[in-house]
């Protein structure tokens, strides 16, 4: 196992292009790490710089607190699979597991050993004959994790792994990520789009965004709390709703205001919120803080119009237009029936407003 440690790393390409900015970040002995982000955030070249596959242009990576940024990666006992897998079309099942054990010139006996293994934890013992092109993108995939383990290595680096399978097949193999991850007791660090992996299997995951790290931590904690906008409303589908709005009152601060709507604030949020009597802020709404009948006395009506009402199957997302325009996402019980156009009362859960500073998107407080 490792402790992985970035000090002020930072990736450019050419004169000014960069890709990583100037990032922190320590990934724990065993830890099960998430770098999330949208496409061009920094987190795969994060990744790549981990692996020794790019170089670093400012800043250190340490391994169990060896400075690794000279280090070929051959010699870092890292093993990385990729979006693509990478399989040796050429080769065997058996080829391709076997190929850098030979390398590391292992005796047939352990090799052999390591291979048996490996294939009987991923369900792969009757595809050690098949050549890549004969298998499906699940079992491709289970190849591309048997090479990485039966290197053994202090760690492992997933590179968007699941991100070529079906929405079921990559269900499961989030499953099978975690239960290996349990097993191996290894640390892993997994890049992904996909705010689902990030939730599902990260102890903690750490947020990007154009080269920078926003905010790290566990999945709830960072659900439950977002440090900005950018946070709340890229995290979890349907996001956050995020509404132009207005503290007000005799005070200043006895509701939150927008259009034809008012929400009265509790004690707790006007305590926190001093200071910011009368200002302009971003209100924060999840969706699944929103309900179509009300549920407890901390809760305030507003009436909406219905824009679209999705069926899922165990729930249904309402889309409804706010007086003034906004729009907001509801995430309701399975059997709400709604018509387009039609108005109705939505209520919301006042314990669990977040509100965001509107010029620099950054929380002010949350519940």
């Amino acid at each position: 196992m490792a402790e992985i440690g970035l000090r002020n790393l930072t990736k450019v390409y050419g004169q000014d292009v960069t890709a990583v900015d100037s990032i922190d970040l320590d990934v724990r002995d065993g830890e099960f790490m998430v770098l999330l982000g949208p496409s061009g955030c920094g987190k795969s070249t994060t990744l790549r710089m981990i692996a020794g596959l790019e170089t670093v242009t400012e800043g250190e990576i340490t391994i169990d607190g060896d400075v690794v940024n000279e280090v070929d990666p051959a010699e870092r006992d890292l093993a990385v699979v990729f979006q693509n897998y990478a399989l040796y079309p050429h080769m065997s099942v058996a080829g391709n597991l076997s190929f850098g054990l030979k390398l590391r010139k292992l005796s047939r006996e352990e090799i052999d050993r390591r291979i048996a293994t490996t294939a009987e934890m991923l369900g792969i013992g009757d595809l050690l004959k098949r050549r890549p092109r004969q298998l499906s993108g699940g079992q491709q995939q289970r190849v591309a994790l048997g090479r990485a383990l039966v290197r053994d290595p202090v760690a492992f680096l997933f590179d968007e792994p699941l991100s070529n399978l079906d929405a079921k097949l990559r269900a499961a193999m989030r499953t099978e990520l975690i239960k290996l991850h349990r097993m191996l007791g290894k640390t892993i660090v997994h890049v992904t789009h996909d705010q689902v992996e990030a939730m599902t299997m990260g102890e903690r995951i750490c947020i990007m965004r154009d080269g920078k790290i926003v905010q790290v931590g566990p999945p709830l904690e960072v659900y439950r709390n977002p440090v900005d906008t950018f946070v709340a409303g890229f995290l979890a589908s349907p996001p956050m709703n995020l509404l132009d709005a207005r503290f007000g009152g005799a005070t200043g601060l006895e509701s939150v205001e927008l259009p034809s709507v008012s929400l009265p604030l509790l004690a707790a949020h006007k305590e926190a919120l001093r200071g910011h009597a009368g200002e302009a802020i971003t209100l924060g709404i999840r969706p699944e803080d929103l309900d179509a009948e009300p549920s407890a006395a901390r809760h305030a009506a507003m009436t909406v119009s219905v824009v679209a009402v999705e069926s899922l199957g165990p729930e249904v997302i309402l889309v409804a237009a706010l007086p003034g325009g906004q729009e907001i996402s509801a995430r309701l019980d399975r059997d709400f029936v709604a018509r387009a156009g039609s108005e109705l009362q939505l209520h919301v859960d006042l314990e669990r407003l977040h509100f965001f500073d509107t010029a620099a998107g950054r929380a002010v407080t949350a519940a």
